[in-house]
């Protein structure tokens, strides 16, 4: 039984979700615009201003994509609402990042800067020379730039210099120890 797939989505005030025959779902809120393709085996019902997800049977593929499919519909509005972010943290001597026009240039330690192109729908902020801050409607684009910038220098065990989540905890190992 999907606990998650069986809860009603609320939409709210200003938001408008369209569902075409092909179960292709359109989220139209006041950040934006998201669209997503839904298995066509599910069924969206709308009523009033709930949105429930159905499904068909309960094959072991019907269950897994009832959760899904929920929860792709229940991001979408949450993004055109309120949106998401990722905040990183460069932890380390001589780590920075700074923003040039929609550039994100790094200094991670390496002998040149490390210069990352922002892609569409997503604004990053450098609030101080050490945190980088991540914004935009859709969930998975957020998460994906964030996990890409923190791949340029993933913390260490040793030191735990790198790049890092905020709120991340960073295994700490001993180092050696002399005679």
């Amino acid at each position: 039984m999907s606990r998650i797939g069986l809860k009603p989505i609320e939409i709210p005030q200003g938001v408008e979700v369209l569902v075409d025959a092909n179960n292709f779902v359109t989220v139209k809120g006041p950040k934006g615009t998201l669209s997503e393709q839904i298995p066509r085996d599910m069924e969206i019902k709308i009523e009033e201003k709930t949105l429930t997800v159905v499904r068909p049977t309960d094959n072991k593929k019907h269950k897994s994509l009832h959760g899904l499919s929920r929860t792709l519909i229940n991001n979408m509005i949450q993004g055109v609402t309120n949106g998401y972010e990722k905040k990183l943290e460069l932890v380390g001597v001589g780590y920075r990042a700074n923003k040039q026009g929609n550039k994100l240039v790094l200094s991670l330690g390496y002998s040149h800067p490390v210069e990352m192109v922002d892609p569409e729908g997503i604004t990053v902020e450098v609030p101080s020379q050490t945190e980088i801050l991540i914004k935009g409607i859709n969930k998975q684009l957020v998460g994906n730039y964030a996990a890409k910038i923190r791949e340029k220098r993933k913390p260490e065990p040793y030191k735990g210099k790198g790049v890092k989540y905020a709120g991340e905890v960073i295994r700490r190992k001993e180092g050696k120890t002399g005679k």
